[in-house]
């Protein structure tokens, strides 16, 4: 602890050792002098303090020889303490380093983390000379060998792509599968008892909640709940220690292997868009002690004051560019240090956003997309904010998918019964092309959801009329009002057998709904068994059996019946193209490639608003330029009615004939049998597939 710091190199940000010692780089543009604050390897004492001796542009670096990796460390900025120009600076707040890989200890919710004294009556505009080191948490110097290279995982086609998004905790917490020493951890998640179901699923990608380190909100704190999702991040290199395992970050690394191994590809769900350090109120743990003007937008004239476009507080400004750098390197990091796969970019359209508004050529997608990196990766943008112009959903451009909120509520609102509803969804089911249809991309790029981890669970969708939300502490007042759920007649749990058949069968609706459609399907884990989070929608904050899924309770028909959808989606080249469906004539055979019919065979009347039934019948793209699947065909029938029907089957091409393969009212769902005559039986409230067998006429 006794060498001179010297000069050292400002090339890579974040603290590196080379084995003899550690380089120290971090970005701020404005600080007058920035200190290295040396503790003791549990954190509590401060062993030394060092000034970075060098200052290259924005950059301020030095090299400490002797100091090893597993080093605890933080920073403390000297500058203007102006907030109403835009500075925070104040050196009593020790600083987290945003590119530390490790964390060593915890932040608690203390006045002192704050860089003014909240009990003034000038607020943020006060100054507060207390030592925030005791209650924040320290930056540890990484090992390299921990952070070396990783392979590539599976790279899974878009077309064969089912996503499964899970909690890393909230999926296997109350898994009796899972042995206990590992529930909640990233150990846990690819245990053996996971992978064999998503295997069983026919699951390719698994999306996991926020990972990166991320704090709990001092209001959340006050009520005895926590950030269970963890759209909070404070550090954007380091995996949340909360989901450590007996070995650590190396059991992150180990987790993703296995994922790798049984084929299913690793998504992040990744928040840049803020931090956890919240608005002007919050505290200063990072990014806002190190040059709060660089790092955020602050409100045009009124720089006290930070833009909202997240919702959070604050919004991370990626304009400048070692802020965007920063998001960068750290995307690279996960690729190629923890073998991630790809991501889905939280209230992308905040990234995406420039001074003068969305820009799909702004600095973050064109820097994104040219990476060589990054530009392999799967790439997911939930397409909206709450700033202005915010809802972007079709606008990002290739080779992003978007989350498609529009799928989500069309499909509730059909099988709800809403007017309307059957013109909407016959968009839906062919990808959305109207949103997405344009500068090349593909069917894939709508990803599909019936649910997700905001709003209701698939069950709950069927159970629920309002939401229930009263454990959150907010009196009900949070969480989605628009949910187009319909609770069959009784509001949450019931005996009735009948309301109970009804809910049962609206959820199978609707799961073969999303896997007949074109586009990507999203399943949120535990809708394939019926999990229930019992009416709340809005389970941020509930790290208990109200988020975690229940597998003691599991609908193992419906998980089998899931499983059997992606068995006919993997199997059936027509319901998963990559192309989009217009109804053009195939340079093949003449027959167009989306066929719309009435049960009787006619015309359907479009503009009828009560049209409620309908038949689809899907063939290879036109515009594909390879003919895979030709001679396949599908046959889809939705009866949204009370009344049991007698569908007119398509013409068949001699020497074939078709199946019933899909039955969403059968207790044989998937019966695979021959059927006789030009028509077909159809149940109430179901939805049929037959499909196109070239064995051989019916006999």
């Amino acid at each position: 602890m006794t060498e001179t710091i010297r000069s050292g190199s400002p090339n890579r940000l974040g603290a590196h050792s080379d084995g003899e010692g550690t380089n120290f780089a971090v970005y701020s543009s404005n600080a007058q002098s920035i200190e290295l604050c040396l503790f003791s390897e549990d954190g509590t004492t401060e062993l030394a303090r060092h000034a970075l001796p060098e200052r290259t542009g924005p950059v301020w670096h030095g090299y400490l020889p002797g100091l090893p990796a597993g080093a605890s460390y933080g920073y403390r900025a000297h500058g203007s303490y102006a907030p109403e120009q835009g500075h925070r600076f104040n050196p009593n707040k020790l600083l987290l380093d945003p590119y530390t890989r490790e964390f060593a200890g915890k932040w608690t919710d203390h006045p002192a983390t704050k860089g003014y004294d909240d009990g003034s009556t000038g607020l943020d505009l006060s100054y507060d000379t207390r030592d925030s080191a005791p209650y924040v948490p320290k930056s540890v110097v990484p090992d390299p060998a921990l952070f070396a290279d990783m392979e590539c995982g599976p790279q899974n086609g878009w077309s064969e792509t089912l996503i499964y998004e899970a909690h890393v905790k909230g999926l296997t917490q109350q898994h009796t599968g899972v042995p206990d020493a590992v529930r909640g951890t990233y150990d846990g998640l690819a245990s053996d008892a996971v992978l064999d179901h998503l295997h069983e699923l026919g699951v390719t990608a698994i999306e996991l909640l926020p990972v990166h380190s991320f704090i709990d909100d001092g209001f959340l704190q006050a009520k005895g709940l926590r950030n269970y999702w963890g759209y909070n991040t404070i550090g954007f290199f380091a995996p949340e220690p909360r989901y450590f395992g007996p070995a650590g970050i190396a059991g992150f690394r180990d987790m993703v292997r296995r994922f790798h191994a049984a084929g299913i590809e690793v998504i992040l769900d990744v928040v840049y868009n803020h931090t956890a350090e919240g608005d002007h109120r919050g505290p200063t743990l990072c990014y806002r002690g190190l040059d709060n003007a660089s790092y955020y937008r602050l409100i045009s004239g009124q720089p006290r004051y930070y833009v909202n476009d997240t919702g959070c507080g604050n919004t991370l400004n990626v304009s400048n560019p070692f802020v965007l750098r920063m998001v960068m390197d750290s995307l690279r990091f996960w690729v190629e240090a923890m073998g991630i796969d790809g991501f889905r970019f939280d209230l992308a359209t905040t990234l995406a956003r420039e001074d003068h508004g969305f820009d799909r050529h702004g600095g973050f997608l064109d820097s994104l997309r040219q990476d060589p990196v990054l530009a392999g990766v799967k790439l997911i943008a939930e397409p909206w904010d709450i700033g202005p112009g915010g809802y972007r959903l079709g606008e990002f451009p290739p080779p992003f998918a978007e989350w498609n909120d529009g799928y989500r509520d069309t499909v509730r609102r059909y099988w709800r019964g809403d007017g309307h509803s059957t013109q909407e969804l016959s968009a839906r089911l062919l990808g959305s092309a109207g949103q997405f249809d344009r500068r090349g991309r593909r069917s894939w790029s709508s990803v599909n959801l019936l649910t997700s981890h905001d709003g209701f669970t698939l069950a709950d969708v069927t159970r629920y009329n309002e939401k229930h939300n009263q454990a959150n502490g907010e009196n009900g007042a949070d969480g989605h009002h628009a949910n187009f759920s319909d609770n069959a007649g009784i509001e949450g749990p019931t005996d009735d057998p009948i309301i109970l058949a009804r809910r049962a069968r609206r959820q199978r609706n609707m799961l073969a709904t999303l896997f007949l459609s074109q586009g990507t399907p999203m399943l949120l884990a535990g809708d394939e068994i019926s999990n229930s989070q019992d009416g709340n929608n809005n389970a941020y904050c509930q790290d208990n059996p109200i988020g975690w899924i229940d597998w003691a309770k599991a609908d193992e028909p419906l998980c089998a019946f899931v499983a059997g959808l992606s068995r006919f989606r993997k199997k059936h080249h027509p319901v998963r193209q990559t192309h989009f469906l217009h109804g053009a004539l195939r340079p093949v055979d003449g027959t167009a490639d989306v066929d719309w019919r009435a049960f009787d065979g006619g015309a359907l009347q479009w503009r009828d608003p009560g049209l409620s039934d309908f038949c689809v019948l899907l063939r290879g793209s036109a515009e594909a330029a390879t003919r895979d699947g030709d001679d396949d065909a599908v046959f889809v029938v939705f009866n949204r009615s009370e009344k049991a029907a007698r569908v007119a089957l398509p013409n068949t091409p001699p020497g074939s004939r078709w199946m019933r393969s899909v039955d969403t009212a059968a207790d044989l769902a998937f019966p695979d049998e021959s059927c006789s005559g030009a028509r077909a039986a159809v149940a109430a409230s179901s939805v049929t597939v037959f499909t196109l067998d070239t064995a051989g006429p019916a006999p």
